[in-house]
């Protein structure tokens, strides 16, 4: 009997671009509730929310003023959150601006289960600092938590943000750490990575044998207006087949439904973990 989950992305584009951070948060929170209900009542089971998905990629200005939109993890907007997670019985990752302390910030994503136990989070491993408007080594720390695998009431799964999937290290880790569906949030822009959304991850779900929900935002935020994001969120099976992909322009779910025993049909086919040499890879680390 296969072993069918029903995920989504919700992509969205930022509905208020003047007042305060404050007004702005809760604007975009506002903006999602009624999608959250909407996968709820469609039988998703595991729901991912987009890279700090309560507000605009603030990353293309440098301002002490963003500072305020972060929040501990677990904290108010997971808390919130988990109401409709419980709610649902839905399965959600929940990007959020991380204050681990005072003026100690990190981009993360909390995992909350379908009974809304919140159940752990995964700091952005690898911080971009690149030009046009991706200023994030301003807000956010490394990660300092690794890959974690998390086991939910549906399927094992883990998390990666954003600039982490230009690394083969970061859904490698996942996979080896048990991880059967690979979740990365992100805010990119056409100017900047269009050309490699479709390309590097299908590639990473056939390497490691495992599904990809890629989720990205979409629209013009101003006052910045430095590169339209391009939605396209989708999910990839372990073949690399896209299975269902979001528009570039609309606010909108993107729901697919993945058979998890096609993990172990590719792997037993293919066997690059068994044929893995890791013994032979330690050059890499010491570059």
């Amino acid at each position: 009997m296969s072993r069918i989950v029903k995920c989504a992305h919700i992509q969205a584009s930022n509905p208020k671009h003047d007042g305060t951070v404050a007004e702005i948060k809760e604007a975009m929170i506002q903006k999602h509730i009624p999608l959250i209900e909407d996968a709820g009542k469609k039988g998703v089971q595991i729901l991912c929310l987009q890279e700090i998905f309560y507000g605009p990629y603030f990353c293309a200005e440098q301002d002490v003023k963003w500072y305020q939109s972060a929040e501990p993890v677990p904290g108010p907007t997971t808390n919130r959150m988990a109401e409709y997670a419980k709610k649902y019985n839905m399965v959600m990752v929940v990007p959020v601006y991380e204050e681990a302390q005072a003026g100690v910030y990190y981009n993360t994503a909390a995992v909350i289960d379908a009974d809304g136990t919140y159940l752990g989070k995964m700091r952005k491993i690898q911080i971009p600092h690149t030009w046009p408007g991706f200023w994030e080594k301003f807000y956010f720390k490394p990660g300092n938590l690794g890959f974690p695998v998390f086991q939910t009431a549906y399927a094992k799964i883990g998390v990666f943000i954003c600039y982490d999937r230009h690394f083969p290290e970061s859904a490698r880790c996942l996979a080896l750490n048990g991880a059967e569906i690979l979740f990365n949030p992100s805010a990119t822009t056409k100017g900047k990575s269009q050309y490699l959304w479709e390309l590097e991850q299908p590639a990473s779900a056939v390497a490691n044998g495992v599904f990809i929900g890629a989720n990205n935002r979409v629209g013009l935020e101003k006052p910045w207006e430095f590169g339209e994001f391009y939605g396209s969120s989708y999910f990839v099976d372990p073949r690399g087949k896209i299975l269902v992909k979001g528009s570039e322009d609309k606010t909108e779910l993107v729901v697919a439904d993945l058979d998890l025993d096609v993990i172990r049909e590719v792997r037993d086919g293919w066997q690059f973990f068994r044929d893995r040499r890791p013994e032979m890879y330690g050059e890499i680390c010491k570059a």
